[in-house]
């Protein structure tokens, strides 16, 4: 991963996450319709339970998200969105891990950053009116995430020139439109969208171009757990697919990646901490923010 020498820590609210390791993002679905089928819908106790277990197996961050995102899911409104995710923010905020919200609504952002979240996480890449107005009145970390066309939309029949030079050339151009409006480089990362607008060739693609995305001078997600593209490569169902999702999770982080959001906390740290061992992953740089 190569980062400024002066940047060993990525900021979101009073966090410092250290750049010198790959960190683990757990997803927490507030949701009653997660592809992966581990929504916890309006069960505050059930999300309590799993982020408790989540922080146990390891997880360095939890990322809380109350509208589903799959191929051709319907849109949720924004009073609905908030009713799902508000709640079980304000009931995870004394954990003592950095809550992400995954919302690309300016109005949930807000909301969640005031109920304790100090990280968003916006598939949209900051596009919507507002989006970026509310991350940079705030010292709340971001997470810009590219995508082709919309959820209902972006699995029919998505088309790239060259995907790595097109989703390489948004995300640097969003992280600086980020920067101009005040939000400081340190709470800036960037995730290329795997599975957003992209065949499953598309994502082998980005996957295997992720080390020149990381030379970027920026921290990158990779979310590809239990996605569709696993399945395709393996032949398995969405429930099954766990050591895909964890050799997924690992040639990301081999490529450059800083943080994967992953579904199988316990599964992914595991993996994680033999590959850590064995020294497999390639060297952090020093110094400091």
């Amino acid at each position: 991963m190569n980062l400024p020498s002066t940047a060993r820590s990525f900021l979101c609210g009073d966090y410092r996450l250290p750049l010198d390791r790959p960190l683990i993002m757990g997803i927490i679905n507030a949701t009653p319709d997660s592809f992966s089928g581990d929504g916890v819908a309006f069960d505050v106790g059930r999300a309590i339970a799993q982020a408790e277990q989540f922080i146990a197996d390891g997880a360095d961050v939890l990322d809380i998200g109350g509208e589903s995102t799959r191929p051709g899911s319907d849109p949720v409104s924004l009073e609905e969105e908030l009713r799902r995710v508000v709640p079980v923010i304000e009931a995870l905020s004394g954990l003592g891990v950095p809550l992400s919200i995954d919302s690309w609504k300016p109005e949930v952002m807000r909301a969640a950053l005031a109920a304790g979240a100090s990280l968003v996480n916006d598939i949209n890449g900051l596009r919507a009116p507002g989006a970026l107005d509310v991350v940079a009145a705030t010292h709340a970390g971001v997470c810009i995430m590219h995508m082709q066309g919309t959820p209902q939309t972006m699995q029919v029949s998505p088309s790239y020139a060259d995907v790595c030079r097109e989703v390489t050339d948004f995300l640097l151009q969003s992280a600086q439109r980020a920067q101009d409006a005040g939000v400081d480089r340190s709470r800036i990362m960037l995730d290329p969208g795997f599975g957003f607008g992209k065949t499953s060739e598309h994502n082998l693609a980005l996957l295997q171009g992720l080390t020149e995305l990381s030379r970027c001078g920026y921290p990158l997600l990779v979310g590809l757990s239990r996605k569709s593209v696993l399945g395709r490569l393996t032949g398995r169902p969405v429930t099954d697919r766990v050591a895909a999702s964890v050799a997924a999770a690992l040639a990301s982080v081999a490529r450059g990646a800083w943080m994967v959001r992953v579904h199988d906390v316990a599964a992914t740290r595991d993996a994680l901490a033999v590959w850590q061992v064995a020294g497999v992953f390639p060297a952090r740089p020093s110094g400091e923010n």
